[in-house]
């Protein structure tokens, strides 16, 4: 298998700090991560990836009737996806990151894959900033358009500035056939302002995460280029930007796309629950209240009011599956979202 093909293109902006963050993470394996403070978190977020990626591809086999599914994992990180693609039963997958050693360890994760089950999926692995790089020439098939493009917890970095967000859509609807789909997870905007505002400082958090203005960033905030600092506990500890959703619709728009779905994670997960059940249950994505057989709760036994208020309201019931309150507050800050390619849209041609 080839090597990852990457852009020669220097980092500008903020770019290079995201490379370098990302860059830095070392892959620690499922024993360390399910003995972090935010396992159950993790896996919640997980499965709403899972639940969202499946719902589109179903969508899209239904559309397109046994012909090959093809998708961009864009911003792949280190591959966290990959099985996701593998029991959706794709048949190519192009993985893009702006993080060459995260390209690396996905296309590692990938053969360690493909030497267990050698039908599986065929798959590129491209090192590229999106959101300043076009992709299209450095795929094997320039000519090639894709049904799925999934972008999970990475569409914000592209608002650091307008041409960077444009140059995102530009990558997606570029790459999408007309029919397809262009789907993700992102942190809601008006929810962090908002928070931010009730909190009446320049950051608001708990005890895994903090999200921090600097105090300079003054009101109303910039439609691109609102800068804050997003701490959560282990895992990142990167500057990111605040997404305007109706800016974000009325840019897509531009390159062919109408908005089908946007969701906050709990509206989601109630929407989506009782099909996805065994899947949660699977991937371990709540925890169990009160503990049994011994095991301790992974936060304060002050952090869960909510499972309590529960068990008042149906005292007949032993057990909840829940989370923490403090990682509550942190997945309601996400929301899922899915654009249509509705309309054919090519790049102008240069002179």
């Amino acid at each position: 298998m080839a090597t990852p093909t990457g852009s020669t293109e220097t980092p500008k902006g903020n770019a290079e700090v995201v490379q370098k963050h990302y860059n830095a993470i070392q892959e620690k394996g499922l024993d360390h991560r399910n003995r972090s403070r935010i396992v159950y978190m993790r896996n919640f977020n997980n499965w709403i990836k899972g639940m969202l990626i499946d719902e589109y591809l179903t969508v899209i086999k239904e559309k397109r009737k046994g012909e090959p599914v093809r998708v961009i994992d864009m911003c792949c990180g280190k591959g966290g996806d990959l099985l996701k693609w593998s029991r959706g039963d794709v048949n190519h997958a192009i993985l893009v990151d702006i993080a060459d050693q995260s390209v690396a360890d996905a296309q590692k994760r990938y053969s360690e894959m493909k030497a267990k089950t050698p039908r599986l999926f065929s798959a590129e692995f491209l090192v590229a900033d999106v959101t300043r790089t076009s992709i299209r020439a450095l795929m094997k098939d320039p000519t090639m358009k894709v049904d799925l493009v999934s972008c999970q917890f990475s569409l914000h970095y592209s608002f650091e500035s307008l041409p960077q967000a444009e140059k995102m859509l530009e990558n997606v609807s570029a790459s999408l056939k007309k029919g397809g789909y262009f789907i993700g997870t992102v942190p809601n905007a008006y929810d962090i302002v908002g928070r931010k505002r009730l909190f009446k400082k320049n950051w608001f958090g708990n005890t895994v995460f903090t999200i921090t203005f600097d105090e300079s960033l003054d009101e109303p905030y910039s439609l691109f280029g609102a800068k804050y600092n997003f701490h959560l506990h282990e895992v990142l500890d990167c500057p990111e930007y605040l997404v305007h959703f109706p800016t974000l619709e009325r840019l897509a728009e531009r390159y062919g796309f109408k908005v089908v779905k946007k969701k906050r994670f709990q509206n989601y997960y109630e929407d989506m629950k009782r099909k996805g059940q065994t899947l949660l249950h699977n991937m371990s994505a709540l925890e169990t209240y009160p503990p049994v057989h011994g095991v301790r709760l992974l936060g304060h036994h002050t952090e869960y009011p909510h499972a309590k208020e529960y068990f008042d309201e149906f005292p007949g019931n032993k057990y909840i599956g829940t989370l923490s309150l403090p990682e509550w507050e942190v997945c309601s800050l996400y929301m899922t979202f899915a654009f249509e390619k509705v309309r054919d849209w090519s790049p102008p041609k240069t002179q």
